[in-house]
């Protein structure tokens, strides 16, 4: 969720202090304070260790997307490496890792897996130094299986290594972006403070991982071993690796009927411009009501193709690529945009929107390494009605897929968008009647996926069997505004900062929630996260009434919350507000809540809330954190919890209701031992 960023962060200067955290330990050569850590490698160095969001499956079975391909972490793996982590502080490397850990690695060293099925190709989740001066570098990675077939991956981290205040910068060299902002660090406004705090640089380190795929160019077996190693003299100091997904890819797809862009002129060595010869076979398509073919190969594609009543298939995501650089406008655009890059984008919902536009089986390849919000470089654009978005993989783009309403109907299924600078889908403005189903998304720079109802609400959307990882800024998905909305069997694990992993807030100009807001059949990992500008824990599910009160009817139901490094559920409103919104109703049924830092509930606002066979064990704190809006009157808590019946563990014990006032503002962390099932 970009768009209204930086209000976000004018608010949030207005917040508690946060005591200072040590920010300079990011020096080129220095990936993290854990570094001397444990030798890599899993009590049996032969077996695969297959995770999901770096847990056992079976605690994730039925929730996230289905995926072709097997996650195996670095951490799990056999190698002479250094485990960094775990580690959830922000700014460190581990914290940014899938499952809070990675393997460093120095030249020479290596770290090996071993598929657990039979594969062609592999994606390798790592990181590497920036250039001093920011920019990124490039190093080796050599690839052998068994010990043969050697390939070598040229990494790099080009797009990788943001800094400062929102909305970032390369430059690990500057100053503060905004120095009339509050900070954490200091508990000040450092322009109006005398003498002037001095802040270290490089001043908060984010965004440290990108990934990249690698056909291996044959079928390997289950049982042989894929080594990564950093070769002797690579200009890398030292090599982070993350985790490794194999996969077994498909020969290409031939469709049938198909225009194929080849003969209109398009060039598949990425060589020469292909985006006038795409325009004019999907002008032709059109017209003869036939699909657009991309066959294997790079097409270079430099700014928008703008798509219309036209279906467009490629050859598979690893075989169809639409790669573009970021290209300076000579004159701004009218909606502010500086730069262009690839993307296909619908018709903007001013001009009617595009309608029946169905894309499917390709890549698009980005080329943006800086976050600025007037730029309209997303992978996939505009506004569409009555579409389809199936099986695409979108990369280094601003937005995977930025859909400006109004606009209905449209279906995102079965992509993989990943190391976005701000959020992979975001449902913009009007957007009804959609649904976004069995998505894999990791490492965005904002929301992993969201709905924000500004001017016009969203309404009757479903977000469903998605899988979201290490978002490193915001929410995993996050709901602002609207009307009878569904989040639904999805998986978000591992939020960094200034967010957790599910979030329903009055936020950002948003539209009011009205009737129902459904969370069903969730399951989120490592969430909870502490909120650096309050110094707070919030919950792995939090509710936050900013711009209004939240007074929907709103249900969570059957949602699992694996190990909350603060608080499983959060409700709170902004302080200078508490007295005027609420959180008036939300019913919580069929829960799990295996480890909290804090405790299941913490309330910071007034309100109320039934429970109904809400389980939960490993809680570290008091059951019910009941600060209320803080007026702490003698009739107790202005917030109220009823008990319905049927929840265990002793949570919810009968001297905290209705109101009972348990209110402490920071608590110690207490570390949940590692969830297992239930």
């Amino acid at each position: 969720m970009y768009a209204s960023r930086a209000g976000h962060g004018a608010r949030s200067g207005r917040r508690a202090a946060l005591v200072t955290t040590v920010l300079a330990l990011f020096l080129t050569a220095t990936p993290d304070a854990a570094a001397a850590g444990r030798p890599s490698g899993p009590a049996d160095p032969g077996a695969p260790v297959v995770t999901r969001a770096a847990v056992d499956p079976a605690l994730v079975a039925g929730r996230g997307a289905t995926v072709a391909f097997d996650e195996q972490e670095a951490e799990n793996a056999r190698g002479n490496g250094t485990v960094i982590g775990p580690d959830r502080t922000p700014y460190t490397l581990a914290s940014e890792a899938s499952g809070r850990s990675a393997v460093r690695l120095t030249p020479g060293q290596y770290v090996e897996f071993t598929l657990p099925r039979d594969a062609n190709a592999v994606t390798v989740r790592y990181s590497i130094p920036d250039a001093p001066e920011g920019g990124g570098i490039t190093a080796p990675l050599d690839v052998t299986v068994d010990g043969q077939h050697r390939r070598t991956m040229k990494l790099t981290s080009q797009y990788a290594w943001l800094y400062n205040q929102y909305p970032f910068t390369n430059d690990p060299r500057a100053d503060l972006l905004h120095p009339d902002w509050w900070i954490a660090e200091c508990s000040c406004v450092p322009a109006e403070t005398t003498p002037a705090p001095e802040i270290g640089k490089p001043f908060r380190p984010t965004h440290f991982y990108d990934e990249q795929r690698l056909h291996l160019g044959r079928t390997h077996r289950a049982g042989e071993r894929v080594r990564l190693t950093v070769p002797a003299g690579s200009r890398a100091a030292w090599t982070v690796i993350d985790l490794l997904d194999s996969e077994l890819v498909a020969k290409p797809h031939v469709e049938r009927g198909g225009l194929d862009v080849r003969l209109f002129g398009a060039d598949p060595t990425g060589r020469r411009d292909a985006a006038p010869a795409i325009e004019r076979a999907v002008a032709l398509a059109r017209r003869l009501d036939r699909p657009v073919y991309l066959p294997p190969g790079t097409f270079r594609v430099d700014r928008h193709i703008v798509v219309d009543d036209v279906t467009i298939v490629g050859a598979g995501n690893w075989h169809t690529v639409l790669k573009g650089r970021a290209t300076a406008l000579g004159t701004p655009a009218p909606d502010g945009s500086r730069t262009t890059g690839v993307g296909l984008y619908g018709k903007s919902a001013a001009d009617g929107g595009s309608r029946g536009v169905h894309l499917r089986g390709f890549a698009i390849e980005g080329d943006v390494r800086e976050r600025v919000d007037t730029d309209q470089v997303n992978a996939i654009g505009g506004a569409m009605s009555d579409s389809t978005i199936d099986g695409l993989y979108l990369h280094h783009t601003k937005v995977g897929l930025w859909f400006d309403g109004p606009m209905s109907n449209v279906k995102v299924t079965n992509n993989i968008v990943v190391d976005q600078i701000a959020d992979a889908l975001n449902f913009h403005t009007g957007v009804t009647d959609s649904l976004v189903h069995n998505n894999f998304v990791r490492n965005t720079g904002d929301d992993g996926l969201a709905m924000w109802s500004d001017t016009t609400a969203d309404a009757r959307n479903t977000f469903s069997r998605n899988t979201v990882q290490s978002p490193t800024l915001a929410n995993g998905i996050a709901v602002y505004g609207g009307a009878d909305n569904t989040v639904s069997g999805n998986l978000v694990a591992d939020p960094v900062r200034e967010g957790s992993a599910l979030h329903a807030g009055s936020r950002f100009g948003a539209e009011p929630f009205t009737g129902t807001l459904r969370f069903t059949g969730n399951t989120t990992v490592r969430a909870g996260t502490l909120d650096l500008n309050w110094r707070i824990g919030l919950g792995a599910i939090w509710f936050y009434a900013l711009d209004r009160s939240i007074d929907a009817d709103i249900r969570v139901t059957g949602d699992h919350y694996l190990d909350s490094t603060h608080n499983a559920i959060m409700m709170v409103s902004e302080y200078g507000v508490k007295d005027r919104y609420d959180i008036p109703s939300v019913h919580f049924k069929d829960i799990r809540v295996d480890g909290t830092g804090n405790s299941v509930l913490s309330a910071r606002t007034r309100g109320s809330a039934t429970f109904e066979n809400v389980d939960a064990r490993n809680v570290g704190a008091v059951g019910v954190n009941n600060c209320g809006s803080f007026n702490f009157p003698a009739t107790g808590s202005e917030f109220s919890l009823t008990d319905r019946g049927g929840n265990d563990g002793g949570w919810l014990a009968g001297w905290l209701l209705p109101n009972t006032i348990t209110c402490d503002d920071r608590p110690p962390v207490v570390l949940p031992p590692p969830p297992s099932t239930w």
